[in-house]
């Protein structure tokens, strides 16, 4: 699972954690997420978050140990 950042705040969406505030269940992909969901601290809408690439990465050297 991966973790988007909203570029104007910050926050992190974790997709493995959802958005539990605003009633997003755990594991929810970041591409499933409804088209009006906005970002809990500023409120700007889905196309100002990126992919966290630095976490993916992370993730990737964890399974080759």
């Amino acid at each position: 699972m991966a973790k988007y950042i909203c570029t104007v705040c910050g926050y992190e969406y974790d997709e493995t954690e959802g958005d539990q505030e605003n009633d997003i269940i755990e594991g929810t992909l970041f591409e499933e997420l409804p088209s009006e969901w906005t970002c809990p601290m500023c409120g700007v809408g889905k196309e100002d978050f990126e992919k966290d690439f630095y976490d993916e990465d992370e993730d990737e050297d964890e399974d080759d140990e």
